[in-house]
């Protein structure tokens, strides 16, 4: 039997309407008021679904370009885009690059046997030269000869230089270490096959952000600059003639202070083993002479950078040592001065200026000092310096002009002594490439002797150097 709903009376159907209506409004009551958790849980799923299909397209990217780096071949040219819009022949081209370049890392890679990086550096050099009065031998002459030479001429490498750089892990403080050797051939008789290899420079040094410290053999704390050439490279340029160049152990300190973004003061100070031997000691007085002594140096500069090619630098230094020699202390004092600036960019000076007493024993020449009599020794009184222009004409070509002196005075030396030496130079370099230079440098010596009057010597050099 059926029945029909509009037959049931009015309160029945009242009470069937509210009891279906009572679970819907719940219901709906619970959606609204869970709405907001529903909206995050959506917005998660449509992300996660967003970076599921990205993964999906990458997957596909890198099996196409891994199927095409094992079979470049059966990819025709101009086929379409793989990934990132990378041809084929592009993926393949970078891979043989990317081979290449290991290949080539495996090759030059040099380790040492605590696995730091080493790089090797320095020149190899070819010199032709002539001379009008040789000295000793030199490429360039140091001194004028007091008697007549022969006009002398030949050609050597013995002037190349090798060298390892090499850098270390982090000490206490955050510094770094950083070290350096230099080494040539210009040992020997100068015979070519009697070229022993001889150490020019070697350091170790300590690098935090605003000091330093190194322990090594280099030039003095005092004579930091030199000119350029690469005739004279076996004796460092203008030896003899105003440069204080003799390499010697020692140690050193430097603090930088930054007194704006543009200035730097720079305060050095050191201990130097001075080569006493270099200066004429008669054999009778040999027996009392120390060779070594060591020497306090100190070195003050301010450096202006104008922007970054040029910067204008200007330093003052000093050195005090004493040699012994018949049991009696002889003072060695020397006060220096050192600039370089470059205000116009085609154009650079440099130079040094130093005065003081008992020389030789950094490199000057002549006596350091004379011997009156057993327990009566004076020092020998010296002026000197040296300066360059250079010239950059070109990129490529480069012109120097240099000359230095040293003048001792007369009446500190014996009769036969060497009163003053002077040399002047001038060189073009041309780069035929970014690490080969072709080099001519032609110069004068000029010696007066007490007792031989005034000689000149005359050069010519031809230099090629491959620097690596």
């Amino acid at each position: 039997m059926q029945i029909h709903p509009r037959t049931l009376p009015k309160w029945i159907r009242a009470t069937i309407l509210a009891l279906v209506a009572l679970p819907l409004a719940a219901a709906d009551q619970t959606l609204s008021e869970n709405s907001p958790a529903l909206t995050q849980i959506l917005r998660r799923l449509d992300r996660l679904e967003q970076e599921n299909q990205q993964l999906v397209q990458e997957i596909r990217a890198l099996r196409a370009e891994l199927a095409l780096s094992r079979e470049p071949s059966t990819n025709p040219p101009g086929t379409a885009a793989v990934a990132d819009g990378a041809q084929p022949a592009d993926v393949a081209e970078r891979m043989d690059v990317q081979e290449r370049r290991l290949e080539e890392q495996a090759q030059t890679k040099v380790e040492s046997s605590q696995h730091f990086p080493i790089r090797i550096t320095g020149m190899a050099l070819f010199n032709a030269f002539l001379s009008s009065h040789p000295d000793d031998g030199h490429v360039v002459p140091v001194l004028a000869p007091a008697g007549n030479t022969a006009l002398t001429g030949g050609a050597t490498v013995r002037q190349t230089i090798l060298g390892l750089d090499f850098r270390g892990p982090e000490v206490l403080g955050g510094g770094k270490i950083h070290g350096f050797v230099n080494m040539d051939f210009f040992g020997g008789s100068g015979e070519p096959y009697d070229s022993l290899v001889r150490l020019r420079t070697a350091g170790l040094e300590v690098n935090w952000a605003n000091t330093s410290i190194m322990f090594g053999q280099d030039k003095p704390l005092i004579a930091p600059r030199e000119p350029n050439s690469l005739a004279q490279v076996g004796l460092s340029p203008l030896t003899g003639a105003g440069n204080l160049w003799v390499w010697q152990p020692q140690a050193r300190v430097e603090q930088r202070f930054h007194l704006d973004e543009h200035t730097t003061f720079r305060a050095q100070v050191g201990l130097f083993a001075t080569r006493e031997e270099y200066g004429y000691v008669p054999p009778a007085y040999s027996s009392s002479f120390q060779s070594v002594r060591p020497a306090v140096q100190g070195r003050f500069s301010l450096t202006h950078t104008l922007d970054d090619d040029r910067r204008i630098e200007i330093g003052t230094a000093f050195s005090a040592s004493t040699s012994h020699v018949t049991n009696v202390p002889v003072p060695a004092r020397v006060f220096a001065l050192d600039w370089f600036a470059n205000p116009w960019r085609k154009l650079e000076f440099s130079g040094a200026f130093f005065r003081g007493s008992n020389l030789t024993n950094l490199g000057g020449v002549g006596q350091g000092f004379t011997i009156v009599k057993y327990g009566d020794v004076i020092p020998v009184h010296a002026d000197g310096g040296w300066a360059q222009m250079s010239w950059l004409a070109t990129p490529r070509l480069t012109f120097n002009f240099f000359g230095g002196d040293q003048d001792n005075r007369n009446q500190d030396l014996e009769y036969s002594g060497l009163s003053r030496n002077r040399s002047y130079a001038g060189n073009l370099m041309y780069r035929l490439a970014p690490n080969v230079i072709l080099s001519f440098e032609t110069g004068q010596v000029r010696t007066d002797w007490l007792k031989g009057g005034k000689r000149l010597s005359n050069y010519h050099d031809l230099g090629f150097a491959y620097l690596f």
